[in-house]
């Protein structure tokens, strides 16, 4: 056997990195990973439409679905097992804070601090805000064009909401991902805003306009669209409203070879909650780093090739020259 081919032993891996893309809630319809075309992307620029979460820790995966056996015969004996329920459960901790980690890490809506108005009533998720203002003809996902006079309420590092006026709208709102569902038609008109995931932040602010460092995940903005700045970011803990997401998890080996867990539906199943890590290996006053929980229940799809009902799909590329 020529030695340029090498068997291969189990993965020996560091970390596990995480890629979420938002369902769409109206039709439950998941984003999917095919690992056959998709599965050597670079680590850094994942396919469109997953965001890249970074590295996380303490990934388990908590398979808890149920088979029983089916008897036949007296005396009664098993001739063949069924699956009587499909469930799985997933947790781990993110290693940054940002808003996406913030919101998967909850099992609510998620919601933007809008800049509050001058003088107005204080509120536990944000004041009446400031006035948004509307982006000119020709602006893009990545430079939104303002007028002279709404320019003055931006600055380079500003992160900025971009989304239509809430008018009674109920379901499922926010653009391009759903952030909260509406049941009864509410008074506050920048609730879209409070809770879209169209977000971005100023990199440059130019004599027309703003540029962004990343492309607003939803494009250019819609017709109807208005811009507000956001100062910071607050869940809740309780609410009706689950937050559900497409999420792959890459595991890569020292060899190159990857394993990859795609689960199409993945819904948070608790409230928000943090880990305590001692950098000093103690933690009597010294500093520590607060992590992002997550728990996860997956949810079924089925599958288009033969009309499976599936939770995970678990898929391995092996290194290059290893026997199989």
């Amino acid at each position: 056997m020529s030695s340029t081919w090498f068997s291969a032993p189990a993965p020996a891996t560091r970390r596990v990195r995480a890629y979420f893309a938002p369902v769409a809630r109206s039709t439950q319809t998941p984003v999917l990973f095919d690992p056959a075309e998709q599965g050597v992307f670079s680590l850094d620029s994942p396919p469109s439409p997953w965001i890249n979460l970074g590295w996380i820790q303490n990934f388990a995966r908590k398979p808890a679905s149920k088979t029983a056996p089916l008897l036949t015969g007296i005396p009664a004996a098993p001739l063949e097992q069924v699956r009587e329920s499909l469930q799985a459960q997933v947790s781990f901790e993110f290693l940054s804070w940002t808003k996406l980690t913030m919101a998967l890490a909850t099992g609510s809506q998620h919601m933007n601090l809008l800049l509050p108005a001058s003088g107005v009533s204080l509120a536990a998720d944000g004041a009446t805000a400031a006035a948004a203002v509307t982006p000119l003809s020709g602006s893009t996902s990545t430079s939104i064009l303002l007028s002279s006079s709404d320019l003055v309420w931006f600055s380079v590092g500003s992160i900025i909401a971009v989304d239509v006026d809430y008018s009674n709208q109920t379901g499922y709102v926010g653009t391009p991902i759903s952030g909260a569902y509406v049941k009864t038609a509410l008074s506050d008109v920048d609730y879209i805003r409070r809770i879209t995931f169209n977000v971005g932040m100023v990199s440059t602010v130019t004599s027309t306009g703003l540029k962004l460092d990343e492309a607003l995940p939803g494009g250019a903005p819609a017709s109807g669209a208005k811009v507000q700045v956001v100062t910071g970011f607050v869940d809740r803990e309780g609410g009706c409203f689950y937050q559900e997401w497409s999420a792959l998890f890459v595991v890569e080996g020292s060899q190159g070879e990857r394993i990859f867990y795609h689960y199409p539906r993945l819904q948070t199943m608790v409230g928000a909650e943090e880990a305590v890590l001692p950098l000093n290996g103690k933690n009597e006053g010294g500093l520590s780093r607060v992590l992002l929980k997550g728990q996860y229940m997956a949810l079924p799809v089925t599958d288009p090739l033969d009309g499976e009902r599936v939770i995970c799909y678990r898929s391995y590329l092996p290194a290059s020259k290893t026997l199989v």
